[in-house]
């Protein structure tokens, strides 16, 4: 495993004296198409929506919340812009794949890998990348 250089292995000096404590991080994703993502979240995933407001949106299953929203006024949007994925630790990883492989577009199909993880990708409506993964 790669070491941290010494300046990473430090603690912050932010927080860490208990006045400041993160209690959860809650993706928002921007649509142009409230909507239909909802719908893609709720008939496809399972999630549902516990509360919505005009251009907003809050999604819940099990353990995981999730905002959706339309782009707001203080940013520009042309398209979704996100870099990186969406990661599910589950349960039942391929029971799940079984369910939604032919429901959206794969960007990876049910596959173990040598870290110890089973796990598989697809995107959702707006072509967010979402992978689910359980140990093996």
């Amino acid at each position: 495993m790669p070491k941290l250089s010494r300046g990473l292995r430090e603690k912050s000096r932010y927080g860490t004296n208990g006045s400041m404590k993160f209690k959860s991080l809650v993706p928002m994703l921007w649509t142009a198409d409230l909507d239909k993502t909802a719908e893609f979240y709720l008939q496809t995933l399972g999630f549902e929506c516990i509360n919505r407001m005009e251009g907003w949106a809050l999604l819940k299953k099990d353990g995981i919340e999730l905002m959706l929203s339309l782009p707001n006024a203080h940013e520009t949007f042309d398209k979704i812009q996100f870099t990186g994925s969406f990661y599910f630790r589950a349960e039942g990883v391929s029971e799940l794949w079984r369910q939604l492989k032919d429901k959206a577009t794969v960007v990876y199909p049910l596959e173990d890998f040598e870290y110890g993880m089973r796990e598989f990708a697809i995107r959702d409506n707006n072509g967010y990348i979402l992978q689910f993964g359980q140990e093996i």
